[in-house]
């Protein structure tokens, strides 16, 4: 992997958080009738940062849970291969919720997809909601996220990585060059 720049550093990844709770808040009137899930991996640190600047917002403890959505990806390459599952999460019900999907990236949509599958297998919620840290483009499936950080467009040779102080030890977004996947 080559990195090509740093899209965000520690201080605008927090003044994102706090801008995107900031809309959260506004688009929901209020927090009370919210949930949020984390998609794993890096979703669940995205999940809980919103939690604690809504929390912190509102005064307020919004239910959070994680979603792993490995049974409900439509892109595996192998169907028959072993799926590695580290299993979801949820201590709440959501029939009748505004559910707060949150991601690290979003990409193609499978995975939001995906989410929303589950999302629906666990009951009838108001409405759904995706946030998204990072919009990276590149859509297979008509999804758009309804609160994202930063829209970045990047070329199918380019990723991005998203790294948290909790996960990785530092807090930034980079964007690299994917190494050996495309033709010189």
């Amino acid at each position: 992997m080559k990195i090509k720049g740093k899209i965000m550093d520690e201080a605008g990844i927090g003044n994102t958080f706090r801008r995107l709770a900031h809309q959260v808040i506004e688009r929901n009137e209020g927090v009370e009738n919210l949930v949020i899930i984390g998609i794993r991996t890096r979703g669940v640190t995205v999940a809980a940062r919103i939690k604690a600047c809504l929390d912190s917002i509102e005064g307020a403890d919004v239910p959070m849970g994680v979603f792993d959505i490995a049974l409900y990806r439509d892109d595996l390459e192998d169907p028959a291969s072993e799926i590695e599952f580290s299993g979801s999460e949820i201590a709440f019900g959501v029939d009748g919720k505004t559910v707060l999907l949150c991601d690290d990236v979003l990409y193609t949509g499978r995975t939001a997809r995906a989410a929303i599958a589950e999302v629906m297998a666990l009951g009838r919620p108001a409405k759904v909601q995706l946030l998204a840290l990072v919009d990276r483009g590149h859509r297979e499936l008509p999804f758009k996220a309804d609160f994202t950080g930063k829209s970045v467009p990047t070329s199918r040779r380019e990723g991005i990585a998203v790294r948290f102080a909790e996960d990785d030890g530092e807090d930034a977004v980079y964007i690299y060059e994917k190494e050996g996947t495309f033709p010189a």
